[in-house]
């Protein structure tokens, strides 16, 4: 972030305002206090949807302390080790996938960790849930709490709202919820489910891979019934893990506390004797897939941490 949009909580004179959808170049704020909108231009300003900020003119002059911020690794060439904070000062991320897709666990662990390490409260959500037959449907939601790390787990359908009244009823009054997921596991439905309006654009996924296209271009915030807002983001092809806090380790809890008796401190959970985490897999007790994604992700911010120095 550069000086001219310096992070500050000294605004007690000065106007707040919500950034509610960013497009290229240009940003579109709602003032906190009043039932005003304003467009300003994004000159030097590293701003993301849910940020309350401070402008002067047309320049956002600063960005207030983020309570949340679901952040990834920027993709692309050239900027390898830059963050992308997607959305801020949201209380729910709700994590979905398709239930007519076969479920991703490693998808899953990924993106989780994403939501746990924003600080907000995350939830999976299986969409879709009127496209498959009940005993598939079943099976996959068994898939999904396997890996869900104790995080609520709701089957839902934005086309007949199967389910949705209890997923809003998990939702808090006035919460912010922010929705991620790849492309094509009907986000834009369901934020339009949740709002009770056709506010965003809606579109089939591909038959050969099933990939959505991708209907939503820009991150926004909408406003839902009883003062809560949604961010929906365009659908992400890659989820790069940011710097994790406690992440991976709230994504991996069983694998952590086993790791709490292995013999050495600094054990790789390979072949050192004494392994708990090893001892487990080779019981069956512990899933070797998952152990390997958690150690994947690891090596991953370990990568990320050596690229920084």
């Amino acid at each position: 972030m550069t000086s001219d949009a310096r992070v500050t909580s000294n605004v007690e004179a000065a106007t707040k305002w919500r950034v509610i959808r960013i497009d290229r170049g240009w940003s579109t704020l709602r003032n906190v206090e009043k039932d005003e909108e304003s467009r300003v231009r994004n000159i030097g300003a590293d701003v993301a949807v849910g940020d309350i900020v401070n402008i002067d003119g047309e320049r956002v002059t600063n960005v207030l302390p983020r309570s949340s911020a679901i952040t990834r690794r920027r993709s692309g060439e050239g900027a390898r080790v830059q963050k992308d904070v997607i959305a801020s000062n949201v209380d729910v991320v709700l994590v979905v996938q398709a239930a007519d897709q076969e479920v991703n666990p490693r998808r899953i662990e990924r993106e989780l960790t994403v939501a746990l390490d924003s600080m907000a409260a995350p939830v999976l959500v299986l969409n879709k849930c009127d496209l498959v037959a009940p005993p598939v449907l079943d099976t996959r939601m068994d898939e999904v709490r396997r890996v869900s790390a104790g995080v609520p787990v709701h089957a839902v359908s934005a086309t007949t709202q199967e389910g949705l009244s209890k997923l809003i009823d998990d939702l808090p009054t006035g919460s912010a919820i922010a929705l991620i997921g790849a492309s094509g596991v009907g986000k834009s439905s369901l934020a339009n489910a949740l709002s009770g309006s056709e506010q965003q654009s809606t579109g089939e996924v591909r038959e050969g891979d099933q990939r959505g296209r991708h209907t939503t271009t820009a991150a926004e915030l909408i406003a839902l019934p009883n003062g809560r807002w949604l961010v929906d983001t365009p659908g992400l092809r890659v989820v790069s893990l940011w710097l994790s806090g406690r992440g991976i380790e709230r994504a991996f809890p069983e694998i952590f506390a086993l790791a709490d008796s292995c013999k050495f401190r600094d054990c790789k959970h390979e072949t050192e004797p004494g392994c708990a985490v090893a001892d487990a897999v080779r019981s069956g007790a512990l899933d070797p897939k998952r152990v390997a994604s958690m150690k994947e992700l690891v090596a991953e911010e370990a990568e990320l941490e050596e690229l920084m120095e």
